[in-house]
Order: C-alpha cells, then sequence, then structure tokens
C-alpha cells in the first residue's frame, strides 16, 4: 500500500502542497452547541452519548432558544465563521424540529453566523424546513468504511447515513461527513472511508481522533499515536484533493504539542470553544495556534 511506504514526513509535505494548490491558505473555524445531551437509543461504541452506556456526562432535552442564541453569539465573538447545532439522537420529533429551525432563523437574522447542524437521520421534507429557515450545511458522519461500519454501529446501517447525505445535497445544503479514526479500524478502512467520502461529494470533513471514554464499549482502546494520526490526515487530503479538513475531537490528546503538525500535513478546519461531552482548550491557547499554522502556511 503506497500511502503507508512512504516516508512520513514525504506524505506529509505532498499533502501539504495539494492543500495548498486545491484549497488555498483559508482555516476555517467552527464551534459547536451539544444542544441535546445523552439518552440517544443508539449504540454507537464510540459515544459517551449512547444510553446503553455507563459514561459520567450531562443529560438533558433540547435546550432552549435564548441558550442556542447565546452560544452563536459567543461562537462569533470568540472568531468561529460556522456554528454548529448538535443533538443526540437519531430523530427529531416536529416540536425539536420546529423549534431548531426557530433558533437557525433567529441566529442568521440576527448574529450573522453560517449555521451548521447536526441532528440525525432528518427526512427530505424535514431538512427542506431547515434550510428555508436559513440552515447552510448539514453535518453527518459516516464514521468509518462500510467494511468496518457494523462493528462500530448495529442499530443503524451506513447506508442510512449515506442516504440522509443524499437527501442534504438534494435539499441544497452543503454537508459536512468523515468519521472517527483509532476505533480498531485498519489502514484500508481509513483510506476506504475517504474514498466513499469523495465519491459522496461531500463539502468538508471532520476527523475525530479517538480518545476512549470510560463507560463506553471502547473505552480499553489504546489511542493511535501522532503518528499515525498525521499520517491519515495526509492521506485524506491527497484523496479529498479541495475538500475543508477538519481535525476535530482528539486532537489536544493524540497529537498533543504537535498539533500544527496536522496543519502541515493537509487539514485546513479546526473546531474551537470544545465538543460535545469532552471540553477543548482554552481559546486563547487555540488562537496561538492559528497564529503558529498561518506562519507555517508562508514559509
Amino acid at each position: 500500500m503506497e500511502f503507508l511506504k512512504e516516508p512520513l514526513t514525504e506524505l506529509a509535505s505532498r499533502a501539504n502542497k495539494i492543500r495548498k494548490d486545491c484549497a488555498g491558505d483559508k482555516l476555517e473555524l467552527c464551534s459547536i452547541i451539544n444542544a441535546k445531551s445523552g439518552l440517544c437509543s443508539e449504540d454507537c461504541k464510540f459515544c459517551a452519548q449512547s444510553s446503553g452506556h455507563s459514561a459520567r456526562i450531562s443529560r438533558y432535552p433540547l435546550r432552549k432558544k435564548d441558550e442556542i442564541v447565546k452560544r452563536a453569539r459567543h461562537a462569533k465573538k470568540i472568531g468561529a465563521e460556522k456554528f454548529g447545532i448538535v443533538t443526540s439522537g437519531n430523530k427529531l420529533s416536529p416540536e425539536e424540529l420546529g423549534n431548531i429551525a426557530s433558533c437557525i432563523s433567529e441566529i442568521k437574522n440576527k448574529i450573522g453566523i453560517t449555521v451548521c447542524a447536526s441532528l440525525g437521520a432528518l427526512e427530505k421534507s424535514q431538512l427542506k424546513i431547515l434550510k428555508e429557515a436559513g440552515l447552510s450545511r448539514y453535518h453527518h458522519n459516516i464514521e468509518t468504511s462500510p467494511r468496518f461500519y457494523p462493528r462500530i454501529v448495529s442499530t443503524h446501517s451506513i447506508n442510512e447515513r449515506i442516504e440522509t447525505i443524499e437527501r442534504a445535497k438534494i435539499a441544497g445544503l452543503q454537508v459536512c461527513s468523515g468519521g472517527i479514526i483509532g476505533m480498531g479500524e485498519t489502514w484500508q478502512d481509513r483510506i476506504d472511508m475517504a474514498r466513499l467520502l469523495k465519491k459522496l461529494g461531500v463539502d468538508s470533513v471532520p476527523i475525530n481522533l479517538l480518545v476512549p471514554v470510560k463507560g463506553t464499549s471502547l473505552e480499553s482502546m489504546t489511542p493511535i499515536s501522532c503518528n499515525d494520526a498525521i499520517r491519515t490526515i495526509s492521506i485524506f487530503r491527497i484523496i479529498l484533493k479541495d475538500k475543508i479538513i477538519k481535525i476535530a475531537a482528539g486532537r489536544e490528546n493524540i497529537l498533543k504539542s504537535s498539533q500544527a503538525m496536522g496543519f502541515t500535513a493537509g487539514a485546513n478546519g479546526m473546531l474551537i470553544g470544545g465538543y460535545l461531552t469532552v471540553k477543548g482548550r482554552d481559546v486563547v491557547e487555540d488562537y496561538k495556534l492559528v497564529e503558529e499554522i498561518k506562519k507555517l502556511w508562508e514559509e
């Protein structure tokens, strides 16, 4: 497999050149809110929010509109250009959908930040409602390769996820879709995931680096190495060319002091302001990283 034979420094350099040539020097910063947490009936082995797990997290129903709007205002204040509303579970009730649509409309009209959402397997009519309310991008991860997926999730199929992505595109929304590495998948699984995302024509690809959470099915997994994470990012850039490749959860734990390496290996986006059930770094520290990335890109 050529991606594994090539020395990491050469692979990363090749990926960085592709990033510069195909995607330019723009770094996309996003922030999210965990708008509905826990109590999920799905059995995703990596997820602390599954009701089948005993992870110690906050559990609450859909947040009130003023809380979500307030967080969107904060996201804009800290420099995020996109704000994502994320809910646990694979379906929304009509009432929840209406409340979120109302939030999207107010955020778009009064705050002026691009709104994204990750709300499960929505139908075309639901996605259309959100689009009309002002939603720009829908997030729905495929998580891993089709071959490995059944070992991670059994309560819904990867085909359902693919169908949701296709419905979002039909509704006129941009699509953000990626997955998690370090769940026990092979290198071929990672490559196949990148190739499937390319085939689906998604716009943005978040790469999450698994940090095993106590109380989940994957709590005993050995975290992947920094070098393997960098190699994976490079492979995704080489395959996906001009797409936004975003380093999401796990960058602090896996890449540690080498986070900037991910952005000289093909990445051009990141989440700031924290994740779903895990607190991220202080925003000041992330902006130091942003400045470091910009200097490296100028070299």
